[in-house]
């Protein structure tokens, strides 16, 4: 076909039909900003807090890579109890699964245990690898590795639940929130950095993610050899509150959805 053969008019009716569901769905349209910012934010307070804390640079392989770890940690509990949810709208299994005797808590608790397999899985291996090819071995945290662990999960388990329960009530146009929802923590959480280098506004907010206290703990482990037992008793109430607001939006989602007869709708 010649280039004089191709139609604008139907060239601009497509362009226009993926217009329109950006106009219709403003979830896609904030991830298309979301990516760039939260790497732009990251990265800017990274390069503030190196430019400023040249002493720190002989220790940063071994803390920057341990945070990382702790970072997937976080991010494959999440992701892999949203993942599980919605693989099951994929198939559009959620209203067979109902259909059973299932109940909606033994649904989030089998949510749980395949976000812990999976999390075992990948960041074992991620672990592995860092030993291997960086001498740097995140169990050189010792007893401390295991209350950063449990506390990291938990979170991750609550914002995967918050996912789980918009996706349930806005479909899976929100799916694109299950790999990104909890990068907005990111930057206020001081993985790469104390979160003393973030301005005073924004560390007032930091304060009440418990990942801030559970990456403070870390650096104290890793650099001053001390247990901060403060951020360990913080990240623990702030976890509480988190997991129950996440299973709670689940459970009203949930609710909403059988009332509205959209359990068996939700799907590709």
């Amino acid at each position: 076909m010649s280039p004089a053969a191709l139609s604008l008019r139907r060239i601009y009716a497509m362009v226009l039909r993926h217009l329109y569901l950006l106009r219709k769905s403003w979830v896609r349209v904030v991830e298309m900003a979301y990516w760039p910012t939260m790497q732009m934010v990251l990265w800017g307070f990274i390069a503030q807090f190196l430019a400023t804390n040249s002493s720190w640079v002989a220790q940063a392989p071994g803390v920057l890579v341990s945070a990382l770890l702790l970072w997937e940690i976080l991010f494959r509990g999440q992701l892999g109890l949203a993942l599980s949810f919605i693989e099951e709208l994929y198939s559009r299994n959620l209203g067979h699964l109902f259909a059973s005797p299932l109940r909606p808590l033994e649904l989030v608790a089998s949510m749980v245990c395949v976000s812990l397999v999976r999390t075992l899985i990948g960041v074992g291996t991620a672990a592995a690898l860092a030993w291997f090819l960086y001498a740097v071995s995140i169990f050189d945290l010792g007893l401390p590795l295991v209350a950063f662990f449990a506390n990291l999960l938990v979170t991750g388990w609550g914002v995967g639940l918050m996912v789980a329960a918009l996706v349930m009530r806005h479909g899976l146009a929100a799916e694109n929130l299950a790999w990104g929802a909890i990068f907005v923590a990111a930057p206020l959480s001081g993985i790469y950095y104390p979160v003393g280098v973030l301005p005073p506004w924004l560390q007032a907010v930091a304060w009440w993610l418990p990942t801030s206290h559970v990456f403070e703990g870390m650096r104290a482990v890793l650099i001053g050899r001390t247990f901060l037992w403060h951020e360990l008793w913080n990240a623990i109430g702030l976890n509480v509150v988190y997991l129950v607001v996440g299973a709670g939006m689940f459970l009203a989602s949930f609710e909403g959805a059988r009332k509205r007869g959209t359990l068996v709708q939700i799907g590709e």
